[in-house]
Formats: structure tokens, sequence, C-alpha cells
């Protein structure tokens, strides 16, 4: 099962997305730095536990769909490569201005269960983006997108993780960091080459 898949640039596509600076980064990085890490670890088994519902989601919805569909591959295909590029824009264009707002205690969970489990941006990555890998030469549709979507999640837990450890003693540092317009630029540049090789590498020409 998914040996059909280019493992490096899949995990270096995954990596880039879970380091492109967002709201969820920025959100972590200042609450472990008002609330401690405690606060920032709770939020961080919420938003985990809010992607795995959408996982959840998109493996039982593409299952009986992507097997013998050209036509729904194809627009897969594209859709995550246009998806890519939104994520380009959208780190470019994070300056910081519209931080979201600061939970603490129980609520850090909370919010971050919310606002994963009701992000349709969420459902749509592991549609277009992991779902895309999937394919029926590999074995069960399914578990192919819960096995693809389970190493974005690792590596979810992994970056998120080491911002509430940052986040405790330099969250105003790394706030700043990620705001900057180089780092902007360079993150943009990179979901733009992943969107490219999405393109390339997953054409059935």
């Amino acid at each position: 099962m998914l040996s059909h898949v280019d493992w490096p640039a899949f995990l270096f596509a995954m990596l880039v997305v879970e380091l492109t600076p967002g709201p969820n980064m920025g959100w972590l990085a200042t609450l472990s730095a008002r609330r401690g890490r405690a606060a920032g670890m709770r939020a961080v088994a919420g938003i985990t536990l809010g992607l795995a519902l959408q996982l959840a989601a998109a493996a039982t919805g593409l299952s009986g769909l992507l097997a013998g569909s050209v036509l729904l591959y194809e627009l897969l295909r594209w859709a995550g490569v246009a998806f890519m590029v939104y994520l380009a824009w959208e780190a470019f264009r994070d300056d910081g201005s519209a931080a979201p707002g600061i939970g603490h205690g129980p609520s850090g969970f909370r919010r971050g269960l919310v606002a994963n489990l009701l992000n349709p941006k969420a459902l749509a990555f592991y549609l277009v983006v992991v779902g895309q890998f999937a394919h029926p030469s590999g074995g069960l549709i399914w578990l192919q997108i819960f096995a693809l979507g389970g190493i974005h999640l690792l590596m979810s837990v992994l970056v998120h993780t080491t911002i509430v450890m940052l986040g405790d003693g330099l969250g105003a540092a790394l706030e700043r960091w990620r705001t900057s317009l180089a780092v902007r630029i360079a993150f943009a540049i990179a979901l733009l080459t992943i969107s490219a090789w999405i393109a390339y590498s997953t054409s059935r020409a």
C-alpha cells in the first residue's frame, strides 16, 4: 500500500504546509507566551482532535468516489493545485493584523477544536491535497487517506508542540518572525512551488 506515493515530495509538502505561518501558529505562540505551556498543549489537543475529525470526514467521503472516476481525479488534482495557490496568497497577506483572540484554560482546547472542526479549509486540504495521493492501485482508498492524513497529523502535533515550547519564552519574537515580509514571501514561493509540483507529478498523461 502507498508504494505509488512520491514520499520525499509528499513529506516536504506536508512539512511546508505545517510550517507556513498562519492563525494556529500565531494563536499558539501568543497563548503559550501569556498563559504558559499547559494552556498551549491543551490548545494543541483541541486542534489535533478537530483535524482528526476532518480527516475522518474526508476519508469516508472520498472512499466511494475516487475509484474509477477519471473526471473526479482531474477535478481533485486541479483543486489541489488551486488550493495550494490560495494558501500561498494567504501566507503572503497574513501580516498579523487580524490575529485571533486569546483563550486560556479549558477554553483553549475548545477554541482549538471548534476552530479546526468548523474550518472548511481543513476539510478542503484533506480532500484535494492529501486525497489526491490516494490511488486505486494502492489498496483501499479510505485506508490510504487515513494513513497519509495520519502522517500530516503527526507533523502537525510536532510543529504545534514546538511552537508551544518556543512560545512559552519567545512568543513575541516568534510572532514578529512569522509576520515579517521576508518570511511570508519565502513561504508563499514554497507553496507555489508545491502547487506546480502537484500539477506535474499527479498527471496521468
